[in-house]
């Protein structure tokens, strides 16, 4: 069985990290999956991808939305049985190509989000919903992302299928924190560091964590990790309200694990999810997990982390104060979070594609 795995780009984000995480534990287990880019830009998933050294990776070039990659696609389509699609519009491109090719491979895509401007839009949900008809199969990340679909596409239900993301415990578990001043000379080994790890998008909301921080002590610090079209605002936000000697932008970093336990605190502060990969690694860390109530973080987070209302700075510095002051709850929230995070371990998930992709084969 011959699996190629479709996206955007190997750029730093949620369904990407998947691929560089999953693409090597299918191919362990003897399945053959290779990855075909739009943009071959060499992010450091990429490298760290091409380092692995576990499959074959082609590139259509470095224009995402170019209406030539149909035709580009095409010839990819005669060597694999199933093609697995991720993301807007490598997942539009695809069906054209297979409809304009008389192709007959097998193609399933994973929906990562419980939303999308397409939604909202007349003329553009018609158009979804005649891509998606020509899918095999729809993987929905969540319960929530299953709901939404199944509204939104008016498709039958047999097409789609809950396949829970995961993430790589064994690496979180395994990692070892560094000595605070060592990442940032801004920091002290005593101070108390919150961290979010995030692009800086429309998506994210990091100005919510920003505002929260000036209503907290002196020796509470922030690290932001990614980047993105929005880091410059949140940046100019820092310096606006006098913070720059408390928060640290790292960038894209590949020591993610490592950062999260030095951290006391882990946040997600977002405006929407899927079925956020960043939050369960964050509750895997052995820290506490504060994240705003949005669609697709609120069954995640539910019982295990904190929610707080979107946007609302002073909420989220609430609870922040409240995990510091009371050890009690800090350990509560810790040993919760820890124990969700383990319903979304990576190897389960990979197996559940297998067995999909198996049966699709059959077919």
């Amino acid at each position: 069985m011959k699996i190629l795995q479709v996206i955007n780009g190997l750029d730093p984000g949620g369904a990407e990290k998947l691929l560089l995480e999953t693409i090597p534990l299918y191919n362990k287990k003897g399945i053959e999956v290779d990855l075909l880019v739009l943009n071959g830009k060499d992010f450091p998933f990429m490298q760290a991808l091409k380092a692995a050294n576990c499959c074959k990776i082609f590139s259509l070039g470095k224009t995402v939305y170019n209406p030539l990659n149909v035709f580009k696609i095409i010839p990819f389509l005669k060597k694999y049985d199933i093609a697995h699609v991720h993301l807007f519009p490598s997942q539009y491109w695809i069906i054209l190509s297979k409809i304009i090719s008389f192709s007959k491979i097998k193609i399933v895509v994973t929906e990562h989000n419980t939303t999308n401007p397409r939604q909202e839009k007349f003329l553009l949900k018609k158009i979804d919903r005649l891509i998606y008809k020509a899918y095999n199969k729809i993987i929905c990340i969540s319960d929530e992302v299953y709901e939404i679909m199944k509204d939104h596409l008016k498709t039958s239900e047999s097409k789609l299928i809950v396949i829970h993301n995961g993430v790589n415990l064994d690496d979180i578990n395994e990692a070892q924190p560094y000595e605070k001043h060592k990442i940032s000379n801004l920091f002290l080994d005593n101070d108390i560091l919150l961290i979010q790890v995030a692009r800086f998008s429309k998506q994210k909301a990091q100005q919510t964590v920003i505002n929260a921080l000036q209503y907290l002590p002196e020796n509470i610090k922030l690290i932001f990790v990614g980047d993105g079209a929005l880091q410059k605002e949140c940046e100019d936000l820092v310096k606006k309200l006098n913070l720059a000697n408390r928060v640290a932008f790292l960038g894209i970093r590949m020591d993610v694990p490592r950062l999260l336990k030095t951290a006391d605190i882990t946040v997600l502060s977002t405006n929407w999810e899927g079925l956020s990969l960043s939050a369960i690694e964050n509750m895997g860390s052995g820290k506490p997990f504060i994240s705003s109530n949005v669609p697709g973080m609120l069954n995640l987070t539910k019982g295990a982390g904190i929610l707080f209302e979107k946007g609302n700075h002073q909420e989220l510095a609430f609870h922040i104060e409240k995990l510091i002051n009371d050890n009690d709850y800090y350990e509560k929230i810790v040993n919760s979070c820890k124990n969700r995070a383990r319903q979304f371990d990576i190897k389960s998930m990979v197996d559940k594609h297998i067995d999909l992709f198996e049966s699709m084969v059959k077919e």
